[in-house]
Parts: C-alpha cells; sequence; structure tokens
C-alpha cells in the first residue's frame, strides 16, 4: 500500500516563502515521476511541478522562476519550494507519484492560502 503524505501548508502573506514535502511509503514503490499540483476552487487540478528520475524537472508557466521541485530518492521524498507567492496560487496542493507500471498515487493535499 503505497501512501504519500504532504506537510508544509499553511498562510503567508504575498512576496512570502514556504516548502512543502511529501513523504511517500509502501512497502515497494521506486517511483519514475514525482510532483505537485494544485486545484483552486473552481478550478480544475493542474500541474505545477513534476521531477522524473534522471533528475529532469518540469514546471507550469505560471510558477517558472519562483517555485522549486527537488526530490530525495533514498528517502522517497519530494520537496516544492515556493517563493514570491502571489494570491493566484491560494489552492490545495496534491502530491503525485507515478510508478514504472504506470500507476499513478495521490496525497490528500495540503492548503496554501496567500493573503494579498
Amino acid at each position: 500500500q503505497v501512501q504519500l503524505v504532504e506537510s508544509g501548508g499553511g498562510l503567508v502573506q504575498a512576496g512570502g516563502s514556504l516548502r512543502l514535502s511529501c513523504a511517500a511509503s509502501g512497502s515497494i514503490f521506486r517511483p519514475n515521476a514525482m510532483g505537485w499540483y494544485r486545484q483552486a476552487p473552481g478550478k480544475q487540478r493542474e500541474l505545477v511541478a513534476i521531477i522524473v528520475s534522471d533528475g529532469s524537472t518540469n514546471y507550469a508557466n505560471s510558477v517558472k522562476g519562483r517555485f522549486t521541485i527537488a526530490r530525495d530518492n533514498p528517502k522517497n521524498t519530494v520537496y516544492l519550494q515556493m517563493n514570491s507567492l502571489k494570491p493566484e496560487d491560494t489552492a490545495v496542493y496534491y502530491c503525485n507519484g507515478l510508478d514504472w507500471d504506470g500507476i499513478s498515487y495521490w496525497g490528500k493535499g495540503t492548503l496554501v492560502t496567500v493573503s494579498a
């Protein structure tokens, strides 16, 4: 049973920073890719950032230059450093892990609220 547990969300003022963490646990979980998605009220879930096993990354245009994704492979943990936060970054942030069989796992989400 694979579990992804996010932490690090909260309330921050515009221009501030937050660091999200996602720890993956499970008897056998060797993710191919891990990423962060977010869903704002009334909107569809969207990709924020993803990091693949070879270390390559991809970001949504809206967060490029402000957010950085990183992973600690031995710990099966992925991080999202969010700087220069904007009110439009307010959303529930979800961690996603994709294993080599194409199975996708999701965390329960952590709320990030950015006040103006």
